[in-house]
């Protein structure tokens, strides 16, 4: 069997978290791939060390002295070699890093040498060969990803590897260019690792149990997701649920190989298995809650509106022309909602307006900003009657008004619309009526 495990950045903070993923990785002879993320913060008010390469890049840019800023991240790093007794010296690394900051090598070069650098304390703690990222994940030389060479670059280097730590986060183009993928982007490198290796099973530690129904900052002590599809994951991730990077699925999705997202503090803890399909019934009607607020909505009316050939077109294309992305198009007979970003709208709302008017010439148009969409997903909504009528029964009973409802067509998510200041309120009743009380 082999596994492919990555360790988030706050897995990998200090040497006493160095020293529970070196039990967690030695526990399993199995877990022969590992994929580090830059150490995190080790305290609430703690920097993280990409943030700290982020500051001290800047500080070279604009031509300060940065040796103070570079100096802080060189020690993190011996703190975390000296706790772990290791007879190690990332002197030359750090060499080399001050010459590229002195020559702009850009911000992807600064950000991924957390990454970089922690591969090759955790490489030499476990007696590991060291792989760099740079060598095996490719980007083109416009800076997006290239798959197909990716994964033959990462089948052969590591096909003469038994045991290896791959960065996280980071690739380059074939002259060395270092890129990296977007924050959070060491999941999608484990993803890539997996895939190439034809991986049994991704797991995928951080500091949480799981993937949780609903987000505790907003329900206290939620319950933590058992087995959710690729799927699923999908729509909540799209709506702010954030445990794993959203891009991270599809590699390990191509290839059917499960995601299992584990807590590092609590090991035992069976965390929550991600997968493309089960048979498995869920525990409750829904798999989970996820929302996001700042949005607005743009009511359109106009009195046969549906006979109108090519209406809904020439209202899309007003957003289009000022590149504004479009979240959901609830319509009628006579009206006609764009649901989209309030921070995209704003800067052209007045633009947009007037465009809508000179290509449809609408009655009237309305705008309601302030909004909330919340997603309530999961596998068993489709074989359960009356969910819709849950969700409004939980919402009317706590005073809350829903200004948008749709249902996607494969019946695995329903999303409602309300206003900002109902938005926790909301999740919340949703939560107590499909989990505390399972009517």
């Amino acid at each position: 069997m082999k596994k492919i495990v990555k360790f988030g950045g706050s897995s990998l903070a200090s040497s006493e978290q160095f020293k529970k993923v070196g039990t967690i990785i030695r526990s399993d002879q199995s877990r022969r791939y590992v994929v580090p993320s830059a150490p995190g913060k080790r305290f609430a008010n703690d920097t993280k060390i990409t943030d700290m390469l982020y500051r001290c890049y800047e500080q070279a840019v604009n031509g300060k002295d940065f040796e103070t800023a570079l100096s802080a991240i060189a020690k993190r790093y011996q703190e975390i070699i000296d706790g772990l007794s290791l007879k190690l010296s990332l002197k030359k690394e750090f060499d080399a890093i001050r010459d590229n900051f002195k020559k702009k090598a850009g911000r992807d070069y600064a950000a991924s040498r957390g990454e970089y650098l922690n591969g090759i304390v955790l490489a030499a703690y476990l007696d590991f060969s060291f792989v760099d990222s740079a060598d095996v994940i490719r980007f083109h030389e416009d800076g997006t990803f290239d798959p197909v060479l990716t994964n033959q670059l990462l089948k052969d280097r590591l096909s003469a590897v038994e045991y290896a730590v791959v960065p996280g986060f980071y690739g380059a183009t074939k002259d060395g260019k270092i890129v990296t993928f977007s924050r959070g982007g060491s999941d999608v490198t484990g993803s890539l690792v997996a895939l190439a290796i034809e991986a049994d099973l991704y797991e995928n530690w951080t500091d949480v149990s799981g993937f949780l129904i609903a987000d505790p900052r907003i329900v206290s002590n939620p319950k933590c997701i058992e087995t959710i599809t690729y799927k699923e994951l999908r729509e909540l991730s799209y709506m702010g649920a954030s445990v794993l990077h959203e891009d991270a699925i599809f590699p390990v999705r191509k290839a059917g190989i499960p995601i299992n997202i584990k807590n590092t503090n609590a090991p035992e803890d069976p965390g929550t298995l991600i997968v493309e399909g089960t048979c498995k019934k869920p525990k409750y009607t829904i798999t989970g809650i996820a929302g996001t607020d700042g949005f607005v909505s743009i009511n359109i009316e106009k009195a046969m509106m549906n006979s109108e050939i090519g209406f809904c077109r020439k209202v899309l294309q007003v957003f289009e022309d000022y590149n504004i992305s479009i979240e959901h198009t609830p319509s009628g007979i006579d009206t006609m909602t764009i649901f989209v970003h309030k921070d995209e709208f704003e800067e052209h709302e007045q633009q947009v307006i007037s465009g809508i008017h000179k290509a449809v010439n609408p009655d009237h148009i309305e705008l309601e900003p302030d909004l909330a969409l919340i997603a309530i997903v999961g596998r068993g909504m489709r074989a359960t009657r009356g969910t819709a009528g849950r969700i409004f029964s939980a919402l009317a009973h706590a005073h809350i008004n829903v200004k948008m409802i749709d249902q996607g067509s494969s019946e695995l998510n329903i999303i409602v619309g309300v206003r900002h200041d109902d938005f926790e309120n909301a999740i919340k009743a949703l939560y107590d009526i499909f989990v505390l009380t399972q009517i």
